[in-house]
């Protein structure tokens, strides 16, 4: 009984003894250690998802995510507050002097490639929207459903998006703006999942999104979306049809058929090659590659098969 005791007693001082030096950072490799990474919120599902295989397979690593804004995320990295983020974007020329300064030399390592996607209530009848015209709607100069489609009773457009300072939001300006202003009257709420909410419950919102989140978690095929909203289809052309118009599923974000498909960086600094490296490693390796894949999102450094369903979803 004494030795057993014994034997109880020590185990719980080195099970202590590992807690203590993981939480202090003192054991710090490429599989354990204590760290925290920042993660633009858009992308809190997969991470989440990552984090949870990631920690089973290493039980000595602690990673702690910090959901925020890209804006955010990255002053967390300038700051050497994390070493390791996930945006939409690289780090810019500007960001990677300031690095340089310090003799630091980060990178900018793709992850995956995802999708801004736009989302109306289920009741709203309008399920195509081109390029243009959603330009127009974020610029203000149309403002309301009926000069879309005269025949719209909706009124004027509530149009809502996650957060001012999200990857979401520079996208749109950047990409689809050409880096004009967003009208005014557009309403930044607080994450994706407000923005879900919203548009459910308001017959004359659109709503833009991360492709992330509006995935069916119950249709393994993902050619299905979250059943609370309607997802537009997208064309790049003049004018929209059903043979030009895409939604974010994930053949088309492979293809690049659907016109606001972007990719998704890890942007790390880690020069001593320790935990942020060894879950960079993983995240761009085969098992967190794979998760990407059954996200509904895609791969960026496994191959990808596409199969040719000759159904209209």
């Amino acid at each position: 009984m004494k030795k057993e005791l014994i034997l109880y007693l020590l185990g719980m001082l080195m099970l202590s003894a590992c807690t203590s030096s993981r939480e202090k950072g003192q054991a710090e490799n490429l599989y354990s250690g204590a760290i925290r990474i920042a993660v633009d919120e858009s992308f809190k599902p997969i991470i989440e998802e990552e984090l949870q295989v990631y920690q089973a397979l290493t039980p000595e690593a602690l990673i702690t995510p910090i959901y925020c804004s890209e804006v955010e995320a990255i002053n967390l990295l300038l700051k050497d507050s994390v070493r390791l983020a996930i945006t939409n974007r690289r780090l810019t020329e500007k960001e990677l002097i300031s690095f340089h300064t310090r003799k630091f030399f980060p990178e900018s390592i793709r992850f995956a490639y995802s999708g801004i996607a736009l989302i109306t209530h289920r009741s709203n009848p309008d399920s195509l929207i081109t390029l243009g015209d959603f330009r127009r709607i974020v610029t203000g100069k149309v403002t309301k459903w009926k000069e879309l489609n005269p025949q719209s009773k909706l009124g004027r457009m509530q149009v809502v998006f996650d957060n001012p300072n999200s990857g979401t939001v520079h996208y749109v300006i950047d990409s689809i703006c050409q880096g004009k202003a967003l009208f005014d009257s557009l309403r930044a709420l607080k994450n994706n999942e407000e923005v879900i909410d919203y548009v459910a419950t308001t017959p004359n919102s659109i709503g833009i999104i991360g492709a992330n989140w509006i995935s069916n978690k119950a249709d393994i095929t993902h050619l299905s979306f979250n059943q609370k909203v309607r997802v537009l289809s997208v064309s790049d052309s003049t004018q929209a049809t059903s043979n030009n118009s895409y939604r974010p599923y994930q053949a088309y974000l492979a293809l690049k058929k659907y016109p606001m498909t972007h990719e998704v960086y890890i942007l790390i600094n880690d020069p001593r090659g320790a935990l942020p490296t060894g879950l960079m490693t993983f995240l761009t390796g085969e098992r967190g590659q794979r998760i990407i894949l059954k996200s509904g999102l895609v791969p960026a450094t496994q191959p990808v098969r596409i199969i040719n369903v000759k159904d209209d979803f």
